[in-house]
């Protein structure tokens, strides 16, 4: 399809009342995503005019505008200033619609389970001369869907179902909305559709009967009924996320992710794996992660915003905030809480601490109950630790401060200043730093072998 230029025109201006939600619909999350980044991240891509992109938002939805550009820098936005249906939703977008596109794709900002396979799929049809192609699915109740009309390969009519026979309200053939027309001939198939219906309203559905009025050919592109789902309500986001959640545990397994038990696993769409990554019953990987290879995540583990190296050992009931980013070998143990920071190859915090704020060294452990203490109730302050330094149990780091390399925090310390390379600090709440004290400790205690961590 690429030889062809496509405009993907995105309607977004629903105000989604029955989301009881103060958030515009197409904001929503799905798998750490918004249904409108889903959708936009399938539309078709490329450089410059050959592929454009346009959303139809509501008045005052700055926020929707916002999301788009986030996921597409490149995007095109319209209002439409008056709700009077799908065809003048998309007329909202003249301006895009009369440079000409070889394709034009009309798509909802509330399906955020369609594929970029399935655009392709609507696009193929208008490459061998057809006028539109519309996306249908089988329903298993059809109750309230338009109805798709057909002879033989042609779609004839889309029958809504008040207007239905008895014969087509047996049909199962429903329209999904998802259509795709010839752009040399979109303006005039959608200037044609009137409002003469109760509700005087343009529906994009009148554009089948115009095309063939003028002879041109429209088809049907078929697809599952869980692709096409739309969101109207709470439940059904929910529906959709159960869904969009059994595609990535698939996608993830199929890719050599061990799952141990895949229903309990939650994943973001954009989580990436490594090789031999093994994940644990009751995790939840929220968005912008990546797990290198090797990394096993144990049981009641949230990871969000985090690069994992290889082969880390996370939890179990490890807590991992924006902004971590975890060293080769590195391990984060039990009731552990890190945040804004990064933990060097071969770091252990094994038990019961808070790392925020900071950088640890590489080979540096950790004692349990540890507290970096980053917040002084006005600004927040870094903690830098050095390689190989070792902090004893309940110890509390008070930022801004610097651990040198190799230096050995005794436990039960309160750390208010710097504590200099290859340095001892011993005496509770207060600092008593004897120079060269932690290698004398190493030599004393282990001959002078490094203790064990």
């Amino acid at each position: 399809m690429t030889a062809r230029s496509s405009l993907t025109i995105v309607l977004a201006a629903g105000e989604g009342t029955r989301m009881r939600s103060s958030l515009p619909k197409v904001l929503h999350p799905v798998a750490g995503q918004s249904l409108l980044a889903h959708v936009l991240a399938a539309a078709p891509k490329g450089k410059g005019t050959d592929t454009s992109l346009a959303v139809v938002i509501g008045p005052d939805h700055g926020a929707v505008t916002d999301e788009a550009r986030r996921i597409r820098p490149d995007t095109l936005i319209f209002v439409q200033a008056e709700r009077l249906g799908t065809a003048h939703a998309v007329l909202a977008a003249r301006e895009a619609i009369a440079r000409g596109a070889d394709d034009l794709l009309i798509a909802f900002g509330d399906t955020p389970l369609i594929s970029a396979a399935t655009f392709d799929r609507l696009r193929a049809p208008l490459a061998r001369g057809a006028a539109l192609a519309a996306l249908g699915f089988r329903a298993a109740d059809p109750t309230g869907y338009g109805r798709f009309i057909v002879e033989g390969d042609r779609l004839v009519a889309i029958r809504e179902q008040a207007d239905a026979s008895p014969e087509e309200r047996r049909i199962t053939l429903c329209n999904a909305g998802v259509m795709a027309l010839d752009g040399r001939r979109a303006l005039a198939i959608l200037d044609k559709i009137g409002n003469a219906n109760s509700k005087g309203e343009y529906y994009l559905t009148d554009a089948v009967g115009i095309v063939r009025e003028q002879g041109w050919e429209a088809v049907v592109i078929e697809t599952s009924e869980d692709e096409v789902r739309g969101i109207n309500t709470k439940a059904q986001l929910a529906e959709a996320e159960s869904v969009m959640q059994a595609r990535l545990r698939k996608a993830a397994m199929d890719a050599g992710v061990t799952l141990i038990a895949p229903e309990t696993v939650y994943l973001a769409a954009d989580t990436t794996f490594g090789k031999d990554v093994t994940i644990e019953p009751f995790v939840v990987i929220g968005p912008g992660v990546s797990i290198a290879d090797g990394a096993v995540i144990h049981s009641f583990s949230h990871i969000v915003e985090t690069s994992l190296g290889r082969n880390v050992s996370i939890g179990p009931y490890a807590r991992l905030r924006p902004g971590t980013s975890l060293g080769d070998g590195a391990r984060i143990g039990n009731f552990v809480e890190t945040k804004a920071a990064t933990l060097e190859a071969g770091v252990k915090v094994n038990h019961l601490s808070y790392i925020g704020d900071a950088t640890v060294g590489a080979n540096s452990n950790i004692g349990a109950g540890t507290i970096t203490c980053n917040y002084d109730g006005f600004k927040k302050h870094k903690t830098l630790i050095g390689k190989g330094a070792f902090v004893g149990t309940n110890s509390s780091l008070v930022a801004p401060v610097k651990i040198g390399n190799g230096a050995y925090i005794g436990s039960g310390s309160v750390i208010t200043r710097d504590v200099p390379d290859d340095a001892m600090a011993l005496e509770r709440n207060q600092q008593t730093i004897r120079e060269g004290g932690a290698a004398r400790y190493r030599e004393m205690k282990t001959g002078g072998k490094k203790p064990e961590k």
